[in-house]
């Protein structure tokens, strides 16, 4: 922009140059938007079908009650009788430690307590002896009362000596680790010549019985916070297998790799075909068919943050409307609420719908190839 200056001017006038040219640029904006392309959106025209939800997962059974055996007591492994896998009984042996030292103990504590039956049998003599004589007048009460004293405390000392036989037998029994229900080895973490020490972990234990069915669920899942009355449970390697299953626990933690959440299945009388580790898929429909508006995945939007789509209104305009999914397929979305039967929705071309803009709308092809 050029300013003249004139004589006898107390400011700066604008020069004729400017305004000459500025109206070179008048009407450049509306005539861009007069020459720019008509809009083709595709479209389909919202339809509400019956449909019945269903969700399957994969899962794995595992035993409903678990736990971990260790030897109670610290010695060198010299004998392990069961492997991962192995099925045991009530009783079963399933490992040993050196019982050297706790068998030395127990001879011991027996020795111990043969001395103090003695004691106790030579005190008693002595004490019987004393009441005789004291009934007879042949002896003071003070000989009297020591001898009592010192029946009992032999008799105290042959209660401490079994007691500690006592203990030294059950450390003895320790040293031979044995299964305490029918089940199934998990895991197993000792080896024959490995040194443990007391509570050390020793074996993983699945006891038989009870069992769950443990599924990853991806979070959006849960968040209806509606459970299903049953699950139906059954093999994938043999569909025709199958048990009834009630959510028994939901983990409050969620797997922040997968986003999922751990949930167990309590199986109902469960077949024998369903052996730990099986690999199960778990179906959940719900109690008869409802309607929804199905819709592809490229409709799809997003406004405040919540799904929305582009709606054609009477005026042929497009406004963006939020809705409520219900369920995520694979080529397509359903549509619980915020579409009505009828209304336009735009498909294809949809990231490029201007607020409005009336676009030049067509048939979707791909949603008349499915019809």
């Amino acid at each position: 922009m050029v300013w003249w200056f004139f004589p006898h001017a107390t400011r700066p006038v604008l020069g004729l140059a400017a305004l000459a040219i500025a109206p070179l640029f008048a009407g450049c904006g509306d005539e861009a938007v007069r020459d720019a392309p008509p809009q083709i959106a595709a479209f389909v025209e919202a339809e509400a079908k019956p449909f019945a939800r269903t969700i399957s997962l994969t899962g794995t059974i595992v035993a409903r009650n678990t736990s971990t055996y260790a030897f109670e007591t610290g010695g060198r492994v010299i004998e392990v009788d069961v492997d991962v896998g192995d099925h045991v009984e009530v009783g079963t042996v399933l490992a040993k430690i050196d019982p050297s030292q706790e068998e030395a103990d127990v001879a011991s504590a027996r020795a111990k307590v043969g001395s103090a039956e003695a004691v106790v049998a030579q005190a008693k003599a002595a004490f019987d002896r004393q009441t005789k004589l004291l009934a007879q007048g042949f002896t003071t009460r003070s000989d009297y009362d020591n001898a009592e004293q010192t029946l009992a405390s032999a008799r105290s000392d042959l209660d401490a000596a079994r007691s500690d036989l006592t203990t030294a037998e059950n450390t003895l029994d320790d040293t031979v680790l044995k299964a305490k229900a029918d089940g199934v080895i998990t895991s197993r973490s000792i080896d024959p010549g490995q040194v443990v020490t007391a509570a050390q972990a020793a074996f993983g234990f699945a006891q038989s019985g009870a069992l769950d069915a443990v599924f990853r669920v991806q979070e959006q899942l849960l968040l209806s916070g509606d459970k299903p009355p049953s699950v139906e449970v059954s093999l994938v390697e043999n569909p025709a297998v199958s048990a009834i299953g009630h959510i028994r626990e939901v983990s409050p933690l969620i797997d922040s790799g997968t986003g999922t959440v751990q949930v167990k299945l309590g199986l109902d009388n469960p077949p024998a075909a369903m052996t730990l580790g099986s690999a199960v898929v778990g179906r959940e429909s719900n109690d008869g068919p409802s309607e929804a508006v199905s819709l592809p995945w490229n409709a799809l939007l997003v406004k405040n943050g919540e799904p929305a789509v582009w709606v054609i209104g009477e005026d042929g305009k497009p406004a963006l409307k939020p809705i409520k999914i219900t369920a995520y397929r694979t080529k397509d979305i359903l549509v619980a609420s915020g579409i009505e039967e009828g209304e336009r929705v735009i498909t294809d071309g949809s990231q490029l719908v201007l607020p409005g803009r009336t676009p030049e709308l067509v048939p979707d092809k791909q949603e008349e190839e499915g019809r």
